[in-house]
């Protein structure tokens, strides 16, 4: 059977900006506690799932994706073969993920197609698992998989996979300033370290179970985009400026054509201008644009990860 005759489940889920970052001390293990607000926008990866005796994976799409890797250690493999296990499925799956979030660019792409083969295969294999079931599975896999599960709007504390659902009204538009580069999330995260032993006469010291500041909070119940820029916060920002001094740049000439506020997402170094609505987002990009910039417009919060009817 050809693949465009083969039954496929086409599953969508989108890439997340963490609109607010906070970083616990390092711990004894080397990891951190962290406490983030995660918005889901609607730069999304689409993944199709095909019947199949054994797993394979490949890519296409709006970005570059010739260096992801196609084996087991692919995050999308490794999420269809674990589910397989727990469900003692004995075939496999062919997953062909069509991608549009940045690689390496701090807004989860790579954990939007876990979670999104998660749910394609559960459909495409009848293995009924329950919402409960995949949100094990997904924390396993990486700290952003239950996020792009659940989608809208949430708290993530632990690793970011321990959520809570926070009420957003309205839709924020935002701008995205897509890198050529890649950084490294363990790498962001011992330039953190590293910079707060350097500034550690300057800096409080790091809590070691970060909250959520409530004027996030606040902000997003409110609908309101001013309140919000005004409470965007990340703690990699600073370590990922410092790998990739460009960001800086990229922030400034952003804020310097009608950005409320720009944040590094995640472990960068993707840059999310938060706009005051939609013709603030267009005129940005235009601006970003004719800057020699990739730029995109995205809005959030959008679902998780769910079934598309082709």
């Amino acid at each position: 059977m050809t693949s465009s005759a083969a039954p496929a489940v086409h599953v969508r889920a989108p890439g997340k900006i963490n609109v607010f970052m906070r970083v616990g001390a390092v711990m004894d293990d080397g990891y951190h506690d962290v406490a983030t607000a995660y918005q889901a926008v609607s730069l999304y990866e689409d993944v199709r799932a095909y019947p199949a005796d054994d797993f394979s994976v490949g890519f296409s799409g709006s970005i570059d994706t010739s260096g992801l890797v196609t084996d087991d250690t692919n995050l999308a493999i490794k999420a269809a073969k674990m589910l397989a296990r727990k469900a003692g499925y004995k075939g496999g799956v062919r997953l062909e993920i069509e991608k549009h979030v940045p690689i390496g660019g701090g807004m989860g792409g790579g954990s939007a197609d876990a979670a999104a083969t998660l749910v394609a295969c559960d459909a495409l294999w009848g293995t009924e698992a329950t919402k409960d079931d995949l949100h094990a599975l997904a924390a396993r896999l990486g700290a952003d998989v239950p996020f792009a599960l659940l989608g809208g709007t949430a708290i993530g504390t632990g690793r970011g996979d321990r959520l809570s659902p926070a009420l957003a009204t309205g839709s924020f538009h935002w701008v995205l300033a897509l890198p050529e580069a890649q950084l490294s999330t363990p790498t962001v995260y011992t330039e953190l370290d590293k910079h707060r032993e350097r500034h550690s006469h300057d800096i409080a010291p790091a809590q070691r179970k970060p909250s959520v500041d409530t004027a996030v909070l606040q902000a997003l119940r409110a609908g309101d985009p001013q309140m919000l820029a005004e409470s965007l916060t990340n703690d990699l920002q600073a370590p990922a400026i410092h790998l990739s001094p460009e960001i800086g740049d990229v922030l400034e000439l952003g804020e310097m054509n009608g950005a409320l506020a720009g944040i590094v997402s995640g472990s960068g170094p993707t840059v999310a201008f938060l706009t005051p609505d939609l013709d603030g987002a267009l005129d940005l990009q235009i601006a970003l644009s004719a800057a020699r910039l990739t730029a995109v417009r995205a809005t959030g919060p959008v679902h998780g990860a769910r079934i598309i009817g082709d």
